[in-house]
């Protein structure tokens, strides 16, 4: 929690984070957390807003309190559907969002797909918005901020390289 609070405070790079990590960074933003019932366990946990559902698969027994992000910087941007309670987060400022659930796991299959294409996309917004200095020289990131097409042109490259 320390570092995620320290990491918030000095910097302003891009934080994802997967059930616990959702939960750190609740905690670290001065939110708390709740012990569940009994827990949420299992596939098929639809969680979204109005209009946009996904279907999750879950595994944990504390759950952030909605009324406790209210005075922060963070807005509930998914419930749980099926008790109402937090299943993701994003700060109003800044590149920091977090899912309760595990969108890694694809129980939809690819219904929480989007979160890692968000996360990628403000990774290199970061990327391009910075001058980064190398091992050997400057260099800086000539892209117009949310176009990283170039990015995953690399990104491909290296691994078809590799086989994959």
């Amino acid at each position: 929690i320390a570092l995620v609070k320290d990491l918030l405070n000095k910097v302003d790079i891009p934080l994802f984070g997967i059930c616990l990590g959702h939960q750190i960074i609740g905690l670290a933003m001065g939110g708390r957390t709740f012990k569940l019932a009994y827990g949420h366990r299992g596939l098929n946990h639809p969680c979204g807003t109005t209009g946009q559902v996904e279907i999750t698969s879950q595994n944990h027994g504390f759950a952030l309190d909605a009324s406790s992000l209210s005075q922060v910087n963070m807005d509930v941007t998914h419930l749980n559907l099926n008790d109402r309670t937090v299943a993701a987060i994003a700060h109003r400022d800044r590149p920091v969002f977090g899912v309760q659930y595990h969108p890694e796991a694809s129980p939809g299959p690819h219904d929480a797909d989007h979160h890692f294409a968000h996360f990628v996309e403000l990774m290199a917004d970061r990327r391009c918005s910075v001058e980064r200095i190398t091992q050997y020289h400057y260099t800086s990131c000539h892209c117009v901020p949310g176009d990283w097409s170039h990015h995953r042109i690399a990104a491909t490259d290296r691994f078809s390289k590799r086989g994959f």
